[in-house]
């Protein structure tokens, strides 16, 4: 039993080698005579698939050239207002001594103006009391 199993794979491996063979000689013999013609019109074809390629990714290149345009203006942008920003916050102890600085100021130049105005009143009664006398 031995013998012809392995008589009968021996066999079918032959037979299986001589059908790969008889493909392979049958694709190789296939003539793949294109005319001239034919050719052209293939080359035509891929140099217009070629392209329009090349014009839809110089499309798509220059729509990225924009958006990286206006990402970098607003990180730009985005930066002087954080350092605005930062400069605000950094200055507010010293707006805040600033104004209460101002506010006594106008507080001093309130009483001045105040004490201003009563001394006119008084020249100003100084005055007439000198014409009706």
């Amino acid at each position: 039993m031995g013998g012809g199993q392995r008589r009968r794979i021996l066999v079918g491996l032959a037979v299986a080698m001589f059908l790969g063979i008889a493909v392979y000689l049958r694709i190789w013999t296939i003539d793949y005579s294109f005319s001239s013609d034919d050719s052209e019109i293939l080359r035509r074809q891929f140099d217009l698939a070629n392209r329009e390629a090349m014009d839809e990714s110089a499309e798509w290149r220059l729509k990225y050239d924009v958006e990286v345009e206006r990402s970098t203006e607003c990180v730009k942008q985005l930066n002087q207002i954080k350092g605005s920003f930062e400069n605000k916050v950094e200055d507010a102890p010293s707006i805040n001594q600033k104004l209460a600085m101002l506010q006594k100021e106008n507080t001093a130049l309130l009483e001045r103006v105040e004490a201003l105005k009563q001394e006119l009143e008084d020249t100003k009664l100084k005055c007439n009391l000198h014409k009706i006398n």
